[in-house]
């Protein structure tokens, strides 16, 4: 995969925030802001349609910034914005306290996701329902339905010793088919590299499969290829059971898919990076893993000066937290700028850490520190389609937004969830008026894969995920699996 390097002219769009206040510079930013300081009508709708119905909502960061200014104003205690991995969590959480359902605000495998790990843990009554009835695509899910990608797992199957690391950005329904063929262990932006580590160190001799994100392969590759000059305590730094000679070993049996990709991140690409490199060197540079390789690189150059972050969304809300509070205690610079390499939706969860850190210092300093948040999207724009579905898509038309020479600010699928739907969902939950409920479910797989369900058996490697999460190593049952290469037993 290839990005433009055509070159990007006008000043980026940013948002600099303070306690009190939000200064917008350029139409996207202002767009972003608008919706900030929502109408406290809406806030009481919704309130009172999620408390009447007991309703929980887990939301990924990626929702518009109208969707998000309404929930994270509301009072009702169930509400979660969050990566994809924190949200089937606090959905948990959320059954466990004794909500009635749960709607997820999300793409399809959020959703399916959810489901599954409700399931596992003994919360079958509890139901699941996304806001729209069609269904809410992802461009990097669909990569792993494909042909190639099924090729790849064959190939994958042919290798003794292989363990497939899969995104958790997939449907239930790959992860079966995955699990069936190659033992599948599922990762997110922020464990990926613990997750690849380890399980080289737990499995002697093992190859690693990494997919469908090619552009998070290709950093990770370029992560290793970074680790290997470095001295052995450097290493072990990043993982104790690694050293020089480890690494180089491992990087001939990492492989990664290279037909996959994000329509959001594959933006952020060489014209993005020239014009941040060259209009903003002193900002700090905050990454998604998934980025092309151009602005990974970046990122990584100024990480290692701790003005930048490559990493997950929770990991950029982190970094961005942790410059606000050097800023606070004047070991930094009082006006934090921030080049935002993901998703704009982003922006409401770090308008509100930003501005509840700066409120509650109880120095004269917070009056002083204020965060400006660069968007690095293009001077083009978002395209519009004939398509009801998806009315809109990263291209060129007219405004600010996303373009083919780099620098895209939203992901067209996650905006199919609306503040309207919401809102009318939740409003037919609490009385009981939404006709053919069944039709706002999470996908249901009835075919039959190895012998269980898929969504019984696609739920299998995010549980391998979630127990490598609490112990630190693979559990016990995968590495049999791995070993012995046999297939998962019904």
């Amino acid at each position: 995969m290839s990005t433009s390097s055509t070159a990007i002219t006008a000043p980026f769009p940013s948002l600099l925030i303070r306690a009190t206040e939000l200064v917008p510079q350029g139409a996207f930013a202002e767009a972003q802001a608008a919706f900030l300081a929502p109408e406290q009508g809406l806030i009481t709708q919704l309130n009172a349609a999620l408390t009447k119905g007991n309703v929980g909502v887990v939301a990924h960061f990626y929702m518009d910034p109208e969707l998000q200014g309404v929930l994270s104003s509301c009072s009702w205690p169930h509400i979660h914005i969050s990566d994809s991995l924190l949200m089937a969590d606090h959905a948990i959480a959320m059954a466990e306290a004794g909500v009635s359902s749960i709607i997820v605000l999300g793409v399809d495998f959020m959703s399916e996701n959810v489901r599954a790990m409700l399931d596992a843990s003994g919360y079958e009554d509890v139901p699941v329902y996304r806001v729209a009835r069609d269904e809410i695509g992802c461009s990097l899910a669909e990569s792993a339905e494909a042909r190639a990608y099924g090729l790849y797992l064959h190939e994958a199957s042919q290798q003794a010793r292989s363990l497939h690391v899969i995104y958790i950005n997939t449907s239930l329904e790959v992860k079966a088919k995955a699990h069936a063929r190659v033992p599948t262990l599922t990762c997110t932006s922020s464990n990926v590299v613990q997750t690849v580590l380890q399980a080289f160190a737990q499995v002697p001799d093992l190859h690693v499969w990494f997919g469908p994100d090619t552009y998070m392969g290709q950093n990770l590759e370029e992560l290793f290829a970074a680790m290997e000059p470095m001295t052995d305590e450097e290493i072990r730094a990043v993982h104790p059971a690694h050293d020089r000679e480890s690494v180089a070993s491992l990087r001939k049996r990492f492989h990664i898919f290279n037909q996959g990709n994000c329509v959001v991140h594959q933006m952020f690409g060489a014209s993005v990076v020239d014009k941040v490199a060259a209009d903003y060197p002193l900002a700090s540079v905050a990454a998604h893993l998934e980025v092309p390789g151009e602005m990974f690189r970046l990122g990584m150059e100024r990480q290692r000066d701790d003005r930048g972050c490559v990493g997950s969304t929770s990991n950029i809300l982190s970094f961005i937290g942790r410059k606000v509070d050097e800023a606070l205690e004047g070991c930094g610079p009082t006006t934090v700028q921030v080049v935002l390499g993901t998703e704009a939706g982003m922006i409401t969860s770090i308008v509100r850490d930003v501005q509840e850190r700066l409120r509650s210092d109880g120095t004269s300093n917070a009056a002083d520190v204020g965060v400006e948040i660069v968007f690095p999207v293009a001077s083009e724009a978002i395209a519009t389609t004939s398509d009801e579905q998806l009315p809109v898509v990263p291209g060129v038309a007219s405004g600010e937004g996303c373009s083919t020479a780099g620098g895209c600010a939203t992901c067209p699928y996650m905006k199919m969830n609306s503040l309207d739907a919401l809102l009318g969902l939740s409003a037919g939950l609490a009385d009981c008026s939404v006709e053919d409920l069944e039709a706002f479910e999470p996908r249901k797989y009835e075919e039959r894969i190895a012998g269980r369900s898929a969504a019984e058996l696609g739920g299998v490697p995010i549980l391998h995920m979630r127990s490598f999460q609490a112990s630190g190593e693979l559990p016990d049952e995968l590495v049999a699996h791995i070993q012995s290469g046999e297939l998962p037993s019904a």
